[in-house]
């Protein structure tokens, strides 16, 4: 059996390590303090997840695979969104919790089965990761911001 190419194997491990990092920081958020927003303005962790989502199902769609959710539904998690305009639409954080495992299923058996990336697709997916790694990364400081210990450790 033939190894998958060293770019699948990158980013398996990115999307696996991303997946862990992401569930390490939103462990024990209740769902009031997701909906808090830092300085009265800053994005909630509430809104990051759900933007977390909202790209991960563009990710799947780049790879052929039918998004988690509804874009139109959830536009409220989409880039450029004003959270703090729209808080009545975000969802619950456990709802946004069973999504994220939803995408993660989804990406994890495409990754698995994949034996090539298209050239044309080789720049979204860079994208891809490295917007989670942003946002992972703003979840932990969200995390400090309210009080609980870091994660990461």
């Amino acid at each position: 059996m033939e190894t998958q190419s060293n770019d699948i194997e990158i980013v398996k491990v990115q999307v696996f390590s991303n997946y862990k990092v992401i569930l390490m920081n939103i462990e024990g958020i209740t769902q009031e303090e997701s909906m808090v927003f830092p300085n009265g303005e800053a994005n909630c962790m509430n809104w990051i997840l759900g933007h977390l989502i909202f790209i991960r199902n563009a990710f799947l769609n780049v790879f052929g695979e039918e998004s988690v959710w509804d874009s139109e539904k959830f536009s409220c998690y989409n880039r450029g969104a004003i959270p703090l305009e729209r808080k009545e639409e975000l969802v619950t954080f456990e709802e946004l919790k069973s999504y994220l495992q939803q995408s993660q299923d989804q990406l994890e058996a495409k990754l698995i089965s994949i034996e090539r990336f298209k050239p044309e697709t080789i720049n979204d997916i860079a994208i891809f990761c490295l917007h989670e790694l942003y946002h992972s990364g703003q979840l932990g400081y969200l995390r400090r911001i309210l009080g609980k210990p870091g994660a990461i450790k």
